[in-house]
């Protein structure tokens, strides 16, 4: 069957975009004076602090806001990890987009095209898969980033993510599942294998989620597993350079590099994967390392819709800003966060993808989209120089960057949590999450193993000179 097109205005059916973003264009594109558009594209950190900004700030009289997300849900990436070693659950770092709408219109939709010239966003819904065709004045990207894996198949087949809360989701029930298996095995081998988990890349991400599933795993097993032997868990953390946490400073790194080595993490640096199967993974030195976790953290890129627009390019396909955040091709359209590439006038150098300065640039999109809007030329620049910058690598433990000085362990480690519990949106989650962590002071590691993995043909896994897994599972108990 062919697709079908439906005008979301007149409800009119067309069997061709072609047609469609005709019909939209001359039938309902009007030069009478009426209400400003403001589209959003994006329900992360850029796109829901402008939409909140702006909700705050403009009369919803003279103006319209719409904001299209792939989920109707706001995610609080920071706090991924915990939510991956069960510390969290995931309603406790997921906000409904639908709660920010006060003055909005929200669509569960994904962008599949963008007309800079005629001023157009072609949509598609996710439950229906029906396009539709948004018309703005002005447009703010904020889009975020996907999964880089550069290419290789081999490494996007056999890797878990860390990026959305479904991919949390499945790490833990993936952690969780390996425990299971290695504890009903008698074989050192086989539970070797399974309770290997290699995290590739030593930015925040990596070295976050190493940190909090060493500590997650090591104190289940303790709690609850007597049958696995502890020195058959292995940690690694693979780095393409010679430093873990490149973001911060040489002696920050290197502090953070003694304490996960202290807890039983080995680091594998100035090395890539290149390959993996469902039970290994291949470096770019011939090691092979046996392992049925593989997690990438290894990079990030730009949609290809970003890539797509007919506009100036940065670095990664992002989209080229001038200092008011705007493209200098279309002065009318906005971009921040990830998308975006961002030039640091004094440093000559773009600002990194930060949860931090989405914030901060979200303040300068809503503020200079109000100036324009009452007529006023008086635009805000955007700079801003980080305060610091911070991670947590494990049980009480953390890195920490602050107005130039260096802060380490249980003190960084608070700081850390009361940063991002401040910054969370909605006193809720500040109420859940704060009980959450109280909780799990006084109580064991919740391991209930609840959804789906990835399918793993775990049957076929054998170590030399021993029987299958099928053979071997259950012959101890």
């Amino acid at each position: 069957m062919s697709e079908i097109y439906n005008c979301i205005q007149c409800d009119a059916a067309f069997d061709s975009k072609k047609e469609f973003e005709a019909h939209v264009i001359f039938s309902h594109k009007t030069d009478t004076i009426s209400k400003k558009k403001i589209l959003i594209l994006g329900g992360g950190f850029g796109g829901m602090y402008v939409l909140k900004d702006l909700q705050k700030k403009l009369d919803v009289k003279n103006i319209s806001i719409t904001i299209v997300s792939e989920n109707n849900y706001f995610l609080f990436t920071p706090m991924l990890p915990e939510v991956a070693s069960g510390m969290l659950n995931p309603r406790d770092i997921t906000i409904p987009i639908r709660h920010f709408c006060t003055r909005a219109k929200f669509y569960q939709a994904t962008v599949f095209s963008v007309d800079l010239a005629q001023k157009l966003v072609t949509i598609t819904r996710k439950f229906d898969g029906k396009d539709h065709a948004l018309e703005y004045d002005y447009l703010i990207l904020a889009v975020g980033s996907i999964n880089n894996f550069f290419g290789n198949k081999k490494l996007e087949e056999n890797s878990f993510t860390i990026k959305t809360v479904e991919d949390a989701i499945e790490l833990r029930n993936q952690v969780l599942l390996m425990m299971e298996i290695a504890a009903q095995t008698g074989s050192t081998g086989l539970q070797q294998k399974f309770l290997t988990f290699t995290v590739v890349g030593a930015g925040f991400a990596g070295v976050e989620i190493i940190g909090e599933i060493n500590h997650f795993v090591r104190k289940s097993v303790k709690q609850a597993y007597p049958t696995i032997v502890d020195t058959n868990i292995n940690m690694i953390l693979i780095s393409s350079r010679n430093e873990i946490l490149p973001e911060l400073n040489k002696k920050l790194g290197e502090s953070a590099r003694s304490y996960l080595k202290k807890v039983g993490v080995r680091i594998i640096a100035n090395v890539k994967a290149v390959d993996a199967g469902e039970s290994h993974v291949e470096l770019t030195d011939g090691e092979i390392i046996p392992c049925t976790t593989l997690i990438w953290t290894g990079g990030v890129t730009t949609s290809s819709m970003i890539e797509s627009l007919i506009c100036e390019h940065g670095e990664g396909g992002k989209v080229l800003v001038d200092k008011y955040l705007r493209l200098k091709e279309h002065p009318e359209v906005f971009a921040l966060g990830d998308c975006a590439a961002i030039l640091d006038a004094d440093t000559g150098k773009f600002y990194p993808p930060t949860a931090q300065h989405a914030l901060r640039e979200s303040k300068i999109v809503a503020h200079n989209i109000k100036k324009i809007l009452a007529g006023k030329t008086n635009l805000k620049e955007f700079s801003y120089h980080s305060k610091g910058m911070m991670a947590t690598i494990g049980n009480r433990a953390g890195v920490a960057s602050l107005m130039g000085y260096s802060v380490t362990g249980v003190l960084a480690w608070l700081i850390w949590r009361s940063y991002y519990l401040l910054h969370l949106p909605t006193f809720e989650k500040k109420i859940r999450i704060g009980s959450s962590w109280a909780i799990n002071l006084f109580f064991g590691t919740d391991l209930t193993l609840i959804g789906e993995t990835k399918t793993k043909n775990l049957c076929e896994i054998t170590i030399e000179d021993t029987p299958s897994l099928k053979e071997q599972l259950f012959t101890d108990l």
